[in-house]
């Protein structure tokens, strides 16, 4: 399957499909995931031409690069070609007191990226982003070591996750940013706030995670008392009575206008996402081959000026009740 319209990975990065996979859902983020199932979105994934996979060091303590690795390893000498990986490294939880820290010094950088090229079996990843900010080492250190990892060929391109564009802009003078990725959905517009446009003039992507709202924007949210099972959903204030009980009222609405579209609730978040701006890239993760199905409907989708007016009428901005954060899942995260 061949796009229409391919979009880059930052100036210099690679052409890539509109949509990507965002693999920690390889893991048991959302629910369980074995290897039969990211084989097959893996599988699906070059038939429908989506190349860019994003994973990291974190998802589920390796598995999720495992379980790419696995995969590529039996592709022969195509391992390094099929797929513009990106992966990312800082977090780490300390071992004696169980806390989450972050890590951005070079040596610790490297080391990272080493394991995670091991685990997938690849020489380089195209795209090694810092997963989160360490506030002790100026933006300006962390850029310089992230630029000797391209030096080295371990990387084609760097980026950051879930940072300000004050940030970013700090950044972009000492080294050009492919990427930047962000939480960026209908229910998460805080991109908007100048993340989105900081972006699309350095000339950098803006990869867009849990882009259906963490399955909210979708036509199968999770029960609440499935969401009480997962230790992300179950303090996360979105996924919390009263909360709960109002954002699936609203987004009922949404479902409601996609069926009478013809699509999949998930395909129309997409699309609106996609008519954001052209340097946008969506990586939502899936371990169904009928959902990825769903979401790489929105490429081909028509989006008027109509139906973005209908949509922003159900779902304004600011609709949604409760932060996207727990207090403590905002640690690491850059306000502004």
């Amino acid at each position: 399957m061949k796009h229409s319209k391919y979009r880059k990975l930052g100036k210099f990065g690679a052409e890539v499909a509109p949509v990507g996979i965002g693999a920690m859902s390889f893991t048991n983020f959302y629910g369980p995931c074995n290897d039969s199932q990211a084989n097959d979105i893996l599988t699906a994934a070059l038939d429908m031409d989506l190349k860019h996979i994003d994973t990291s060091n974190v998802y589920g303590a390796g598995k999720s690069e495992e379980r790419i690795g696995e995969f590529l390893s039996k592709q022969g000498n195509l391992a390094n070609d099929l797929f513009n990986i990106a992966t990312k490294a800082a977090i780490y939880t300390d071992p004696e007191t169980g806390k989450r820290g972050f890590n951005n010094r070079g040596e610790y950088l490297e080391k990272e990226l080493d394991k995670s090229l091991k685990r997938l079996g690849v020489d380089y990843v195209d795209l090694f982003y810092v997963h989160r900010r360490d506030h002790n080492i100026e933006i300006e250190e962390v850029t310089n070591s992230l630029s000797n990892l391209v030096k080295k060929g371990k990387t084609k391109s760097i980026g950051f996750s879930e940072i300000a564009p004050s940030s970013l802009r700090r950044a972009s003078k000492i080294h050009h940013i492919a990427a930047i990725q962000s939480e960026y959905s209908l229910s998460t517009r805080a991109p908007e706030m100048g993340l989105l446009q900081a972006c699309n003039e350095l000339g950098t992507a803006l990869v867009a995670f849990s882009p259906v709202g963490r399955t909210l924007l979708t036509d199968r949210p999770l029960t609440y008392d499935f969401a009480q099972s997962l230790d992300f959903t179950k303090v996360n204030p979105r996924f919390n009575k009263p909360n709960y009980d109002h954002n699936i009222s609203i987004t009922d609405k949404f479902r409601n206008y996609a069926q009478d579209l013809g699509v999949a609730s998930a395909t129309l978040s997409i699309a609106w996402l996609l008519s954001k701006g052209d340097h946008i890239i969506p990586i939502p993760g899936t371990r169904s081959v009928e959902h990825l199905k769903e979401l790489i409907a929105a490429i081909q989708f028509d989006m008027t000026d109509e139906i973005k007016n209908e949509i922003e009428n159900i779902l304004p901005l600011g609709w949604a009740y409760g932060d996207r954060y727990s207090a403590a899942q905002w640690i690491g995260p850059e306000r502004y």
